[in-house]
This record gives C-alpha cells, sequence and structure tokens, in this order.
C-alpha cells in the first residue's frame, strides 16, 4: 500500500526517489513539491528574471530527474545537487540559443519576506531585490551561477563544485569575482536603494 502524501514529511529527498522507483506515486508528489519551487527561483535567477523560461527548465529538470529514479543509488549525490546541475546546464543551453539575456521585470522579483512592514518599505525592499536581479543579469555567466548558489541558495562550496562541476578553489575564486563585480554596478545606486550606512561586510 502506498504512503499518504502527508507521511512523507520526514522522509530525505534521496529516499523518496527510490520509493517512486518502486511505484509509490505519492512520495514523486512529496519530492516534485519540495525541489520544483527551489530549481524554478534558481533558474529564473541565472535566466534574467525570464518566469517563462524558468518555469520550462523546471519542468525538464523534473522530467529528467523522473526519468533518472529507477537507477537512482542512495549516496552517490543529493537529489537538490542533481536538480541544480541539469538546471544549470539547461540555463547555459537557453543562454546560448537566444543570444543575451533580457532585462529583469519588476512583477518577476522575489516575493518579499513576511516580516516586510509598510508600503514605503516593501517599495524599497522590491527596488533592492529587483536592482540585485539586474545586477546579477549582467555577471559572467559562471559567476552568477556561484554568487547564486552561495549567496541566495545557501549551498556550501563543495556542494557548488559537485553541481557547477569544478573544484572548490574555482568556486571561491569565481564566488569572490562575482561579489566584487556585484559591489561595483551597485555601488552608484547605494543612497537610491537605501544603503546609505551600509557597508560591505566581505
Amino acid at each position: 500500500m502506498m504512503m499518504a502524501f502527508d507521511a512523507h514529511g520526514d522522509t530525505s529527498d534521496e529516499a523518496l526517489m527510490v520509493l517512486y522507483a518502486n511505484g509509490d506515486r505519492p512520495a514523486a508528489l512529496a519530492l516534485t513539491q519540495r525541489v520544483t519551487p527551489r530549481v524554478l527561483a534558481y533558474a529564473a535567477r541565472l535566466l534574467g528574471g525570464d518566469r517563462a523560461e524558468a518555469e520550462d527548465v523546471a519542468q525538464e529538470t523534473m522530467l529528467r530527474l523522473w526519468r533518472v529514479a529507477p537507477l537512482w543509488r542512495q549516496g552517490e549525490t543529493k537529489v537538490t545537487t542533481w536538480a541544480y546541475r541539469v538546471a544549470t546546464n539547461l540555463c547555459i543551453d537557453r543562454q546560448r540559443s537566444r543570444g543575451r539575456r533580457r532585462q529583469l521585470a519588476l512583477d518577476d522579483a522575489p516575493e518579499l519576506a513576511d516580516g516586510a512592514v509598510g508600503a514605503e518599505g516593501q517599495l524599497q525592499e522590491a527596488g533592492r531585490m529587483a536592482a540585485l536581479e539586474a545586477a546579477l543579469a549582467e555577471l559572467p555567466d559562471r559567476q552568477r551561477q556561484a554568487v547564486v548558489l552561495r549567496h541566495l541558495e545557501g549551498m556550501t562550496n563543495p556542494e557548488i563544485a559537485a553541481i557547477m562541476e569544478i573544484g572548490v578553489e574555482a568556486v571561491e575564486s569565481l564566488t569572490a569575482r562575482g561579489k566584487r563585480a556585484l559591489a561595483a554596478i551597485l555601488a552608484g545606486r547605494k543612497d537610491e536603494l537605501g544603503y546609505e550606512g551600509d557597508r560591505d561586510a566581505g
């Protein structure tokens, strides 16, 4: 008998993959609801805020995940590492085929945190996020990937190295160069964005 969807709340992503491969369809639903939003947000950042293309990337990533499920071996790699690697490659393919990235639309900016209060504060925060997204779009592809994975997705350098299929030192270099480039791009907009007293922590 298949487990109910709610019963999978404490099950690891990798265990859900194995359950799905063995015919547990609620496991697939649970994993889809965990992984898809993260892949979608990541792809949107890599694609300069193009939501439609990001949705295509997320869908294709999940389809490929289900295709490899019967061969999945727990302990070899994390589901999220595999999914981010596939999404990264799909985004690179799309960027190459369409030429340069499109500008971020304000409507595509991420939702504000629940703690944000006041219309002025919300507008300022939305402006900050839009500026960050637009600045990210100006970075070279590899720097943007490393910065997004490290500082927006919260991944460790070894995890990023596995996703990008490079060494940890290369990740550190890409992240450092990306942060410096972002700081330079945003330097002239600190007052406008409400960062008058802010300093780059590193």
